[in-house]
């Protein structure tokens, strides 16, 4: 009888990350689409340069910052299925809209919009995501999770691009990005309909939590660790600057290497869960290791280089979206979940906000400088990390000594 209350619960889980992953495969499909010509759009509607830059950086840090609130109202209320649809309903719906759009100005709020949908709903998501990853394993249900969504980071650059190719212009280009949007929350209504208490996935019946349990002082090593990881991990607008500006490739081939770390990342994905599960948090050094090389790689003169470290490039992005999201959730008790993934994407969001701001100057003044702080980073990292596996060690002992 618990065999097949088990297997129950894992086929459920099962459905729950594959519906989930499809919401975001459709959604991916629809705001990365409009990435790649979001910014010639603003300049076809008349924005400057310097607006383009400031709208960018407002978007990712509304994007970001607003994930602390949202976590804290998502355990606060336990509301996570309402924030979740109203963050993906103006996160999705503000994209097609951009063909209504008749001033940059317009464009720019719109663009914004879309920002604070994301920045809603990514907390209250990843909460009920671990409920379910772990009848599967933490890091194998992220990573289900990461391949389908990173499969519609490829496809939707590539719509759009289609749509200009042929002829019909920016606004096509972002009606037709209607359609995926549809999909995506057609399928969260029906993950909300088969699933409308996700947490039941992650309790075992031996009775709710009687208190919130603080986060502990493991997490916030944590939180450090992926600060000093992220800030040194260069952002892909510095990285395709520099191909462009030094000619290492030639503009039409930019958004083909993006599109081919995005693969990447999904492949790697799959492979860093599987990873995660069988050895832990271990598996993590991986983030801080690979980076290393990045500078003398992306930062160079030759292709060949450059195509080799985008492949790294991407590759870590499928270990940070996959076993770093899912490590937060083994730290974590369900209760402070959503609170978890708000601190932690807001320090991941304004970590790489910050660490490409600095990126960019230092590139402007002497591009050692940029190889310094990466590599110094990156070296940080790994010993925060080691803290983080020292204290989570103790801690473990100490509940083990207890039971």
């Amino acid at each position: 009888m618990l065999a097949d209350n088990r297997r129950w619960r894992n086929n459920d889980a099962v459905r729950f990350i594959v519906l989930m992953g499809m919401v975001s495969l459709f959604a991916d499909l629809t705001y990365e689409g409009a990435r790649g010509i979001t910014g010639p759009f603003l300049a076809f509607l008349g924005a400057s340069a310097a607006a383009v830059g400031l709208i960018s950086g407002v978007g990712e840090f509304l994007g970001y910052g607003l994930r602390l609130a949202a976590g804290y109202l998502a355990d606060r209320t336990e509301r996570y299925w309402l924030l979740t649809a109203l963050g993906y309903a103006i996160n999705l719906l503000a994209v097609p809209a951009l063909a209504l759009a008749g001033r940059w100005e317009v464009a720019a709020g719109l663009l914004l919009i879309e920002r604070v949908g994301k920045g809603l709903r990514t907390p209250a998501r990843d909460a009920m995501l671990s409920y379910a990853a772990l009848q599967v394993g933490r890091g194998w249900g992220f990573a289900i999770h990461e391949a389908l969504d990173q499969l519609g980071a490829m496809a939707g650059p590539l719509l759009a691009a289609a749509a200009l190719y042929l002829g019909e212009g920016y606004r096509a280009g972002f009606g037709i990005l209607l359609f995926p949007a549809l999909v995506s929350l057609g399928t969260l209504a029906r993950a909300r309909m088969a699933f409308p208490a996700p947490h039941r996935l992650e309790r075992t019946g031996e009775g709710e939590p009687s208190s919130a349990r603080p986060l502990p002082r493991a997490f916030w090593f944590y939180i450090l660790f992926s600060i000093a990881a992220v800030a040194g991990y260069a952002h892909f607008q510095l990285i395709s600057y520099h191909f462009k500006v030094q000619n290492v490739v030639g503009d039409v081939h930019i958004p083909l290497l993006y599109a081919l770390a995005m693969g990447v990342d999904a492949v790697v994905a799959l492979v860093a869960g599987r990873l995660y599960d069988r050895v832990g948090m271990g598996s993590l050094v991986a983030v801080p290791l690979l980076a290393l090389p990045l500078p003398w790689l992306l930062f160079g003169q030759s292709f060949l280089p450059a195509l080799a470290g985008i492949v790294l490039w991407g590759a870590i992005m499928g270990i940070q979206e996959t076993t770093m999201r899912a490590a937060i959730a083994d730290m974590t008790a369900p209760e402070r979940r959503g609170l978890a993934y708000g601190i932690f994407n807001t320090a991941y969001g304004g970590a790489w906000m910050l660490g490409s701001a600095a990126l960019g100057y230092l590139y402007e003044v002497n591009l050692v400088y940029v190889t310094v702080l990466i590599v110094g980073l990156e070296l940080l990292a790994l010993l925060l990390l080691c803290l983080t596996w020292r204290n989570g060690s103790r801690a473990s002992e100490r509940t083990e000594g207890i039971g």
